[in-house]
């Protein structure tokens, strides 16, 4: 109390002396100082007043500049009047604090509350989520407005509960996509171009890299187009006209890539198309083969075959057929062999064999004709070269196998004639081979001779030497001159009257 009230306190207290409260005189009251506080007393009541100044005038101070957590206030106080505050209103630093710290909260949920709902919008949530999307919204609107009362506890709550509903339908995308390609493709497969296109387009934003959901766009816009060309088509196959459906239904294959209905209808236009050009053809085979032209005919039933139906027909068709054929030819082979037989024309006789086992290899009679036809053919051309080539004979090993051809001739049993004329002709060069000749041979007198397989003879003007038929070689050699060779056959009327040997062509040697 202030000095003014405690000395009215005091008056009051010495005129009110004696009296009781009837006006009646009492004894006077003791004096003033007996009833005097202590010390101790107004030492506390002054700590407390400076802890009251100092909450007055400077805790206000650092709670106005901060709050938590430690985040500097907004100084508002530049753009709007300060509002007086009423004394009966006031709250505690600590409180303000307290409701600071709730507020940043509620914004950071907000925060990503609003980045959420950013995320759908560009998901175009509406269309696929209204009802649930809404009432988020509504969550966040019921929260806006416990923000604006400063119920941030509250704002916080609500925003969460929004936040949490918006990332669940974010979850749900993947679960949206693939219920919205199902309905997508429901449509196409029902004809519904619309419905499909719109379908895929929401499928397209929830996800663009989607290659489903661009097939399905892709398909979902010539879908009337090509559901016109199967109309079109199908009546075509009815009436038979199957070149022109076929036609039709590859034009929906370019238009939709991925139409397996018409990629089916094309394998089966296709089959049918086969089927009647398989009895078309069928038909020409039979009919060339009443022609008697068994070989067009069996190309005919080749080509039916190669079309891939029905082969097995086709191909009993070309049997029966080739069985025709191959007899006949067996038959026009067998008359041949007899001529090329009698003539002793054994390499075409084997030959012919050769031809009739390619058309049946169980033959028997052909197989053993080509055992015989062909031995007597090897030994025909043996003989032919032993004739065409005598001189050979001075070689003893050939001399020897010569023989050897010629007893297995004169041991056939039916001979023919040109085995016999063979066999004569090679005997008499056979003992002509062995009767040795003189042959004369001619050099300069400065030649080297040398006569192969008979050694050398030196120099000479002239020299005769008795050698055995057959083929020989003489060369000659001199210092400066060029080499010479001559090549001469004795014997088998071939025998030369000279056989000159000399060089005479010099060799002119250039010096560096």
């Amino acid at each position: 109390m202030s000095d003014k009230k405690l000395q009215a306190s005091e008056q009051a207290n010495d005129s009110g002396a004696g009296q009781s409260p009837g006006g009646f005189y009492t004894e006077p009251a003791k004096s003033s100082s007996a009833h005097k506080p202590p010390v101790w007393v107004w030492f506390g009541l002054g700590s407390l007043l400076v802890v009251a100044l100092l909450v007055i005038f400077v805790l206000p101070t650092v709670v106005s500049e901060y709050e938590l957590p430690l985040e500097r206030r907004v100084d508002v106080a530049a753009t709007t009047p300060a509002a007086q505050p009423d004394p009966a209103e006031a709250i505690s630093p600590f409180e303000e604090a307290q409701r600071a710290r709730q507020r940043k909260e509620a914004q950071d949920i907000l925060a990503v509350l609003l980045e959420r709902q950013t995320e759908l919008e560009a998901l175009d949530v509406s269309s696929w989520a209204s009802a649930a999307y809404e009432q988020a919204l509504e969550q966040a609107a019921t929260g806006d407005d416990y923000y604006r009362n400063q119920d941030f506890v509250l704002a916080a709550r609500y925003y969460t509960q929004a936040q949490d509903q918006l990332e669940s339908l974010l979850e749900s995308t993947d679960e949206v996509l693939q219920q919205t390609l199902a309905e997508a493709d429901s449509a196409l497969a029902a004809g519904d171009s619309a419905a499909a296109r719109s379908k895929y387009s929401l499928a397209r934003v929830l996800d663009p890299q989607s290659e489903a959901a661009a097939i399905g766009m892709e398909r979902s816009r010539a879908l009337d187009e090509v559901l016109s060309l199967f109309d079109e088509a199908e009546r075509l196959a009815e009436d038979g006209e199957l070149e022109q459906a076929r036609e039709l239904y590859r034009q929906i294959v370019a238009l939709d890539n991925y139409n397996e209905d018409a990629r089916e209808r094309i394998d089966t236009v296709t089959a049918r198309i086969r089927e009647r050009e398989f009895g078309q053809i069928m038909s020409e085979g039979y009919a060339l083969l009443e022609q008697r032209e068994p070989q067009q005919a069996i190309a005919a039933f080749e080509r039916a075959a190669g079309l891939g139906v029905n082969e097995a027909q086709a191909r009993a068709a070309i049997e029966q057929t080739e069985n025709e054929v191959a007899n006949a030819r067996i038959t026009r082979l067998r008359a041949r062999l007899l001529t090329a037989e009698a003539s002793e024309q054994w390499q075409d006789a084997a030959e012919l064999y050769t031809e009739v086992l390619s058309i049946d290899p169980n033959l028997t009679f052909a197989q053993e004709g080509q055992d015989y036809a062909g031995k007597r053919a090897q030994l025909d051309a043996l003989l032919e070269h032993a004739i065409a080539n005598p001189e050979r004979f001075s070689d003893e090993a050939v001399y020897q196998e010569t023989l050897d051809v010629y007893y297995t001739g004169r041991n056939i049993a039916s001979p023919g004639q040109r085995l016999l004329n063979q066999l004569d002709e090679l005997q008499g060069l056979l003992e002509t081979s062995r009767i040795p000749i003189e042959v004369t041979f001619v050099s300069d007198n400065f030649t080297q001779v040398t006569l192969m397989r008979e050694g050398e003879l030196g120099t000479f003007e002239q020299r005769t030497l008795t050698l055995q038929p057959g083929r020989y070689v003489a060369v000659g050699s001199r210092p400066g001159y060029r080499e010479v060779r001559k090549e001469f056959v004795v014997g088998f009327g071939q025998t030369p009257e000279t056989v000159t040997v000399q060089c005479e062509e010099r060799v002119v040697s250039s010096r560096r």
